[in-house]
């Protein structure tokens, strides 16, 4: 089960980078995204907090951290039974621009169960890409 979106946006990967690592800041941006515990910072663990679930808060740890390029968070269930694995990645393009994805996958034995009572995200990707780009085109 993985949910994709990208989008290509009018600014370089520098500026998105700094939007996309200051947890205060997401709700500021229409992400759908309600807040981050924490710091987005190599080996730090997150909590998000997002618009699908506001009273809960789903912890992970940034796992890569890639200045500039991507990131990774990683999070789930003890031993391996449920795992989420979201990447960021900016790749330059021409004339200034940067394309930008950002991916879920999930996996594990306990997967088809869990994924059962998962929602949608790929409205809730949408969403978060569009905010993005709206912010850094600003």
């Amino acid at each position: 089960m993985e949910y994709r979106a990208s989008s290509s946006i009018d600014a370089d990967p520098d500026t998105i980078w700094t939007i996309l690592t200051d947890a205060p800041a997401y709700a500021d941006w229409d992400n759908g995204v309600v807040r981050i515990e924490g710091t987005i910072a190599p080996g730090e663990r997150i909590k998000i907090f997002s618009e699908l679930d506001p009273k809960r808060g789903h912890a992970v740890r940034v796992t890569r951290f890639e200045p500039g390029k991507g990131m990774t968070w990683t999070g789930g269930m003890p031993l391996g039974l449920f795992r989420g694995v979201r990447t960021f990645e900016l790749v330059p393009g021409e004339n200034g621009t940067t394309r930008f994805t950002m991916e879920e996958r999930f996996s594990g034995p306990l997967r088809p169960l869990i994924g059962r009572a998962l929602p949608d995200f790929g409205p809730s990707f949408e969403k978060f890409a569009g905010g993005l780009k709206r912010r850094a085109e600003r």
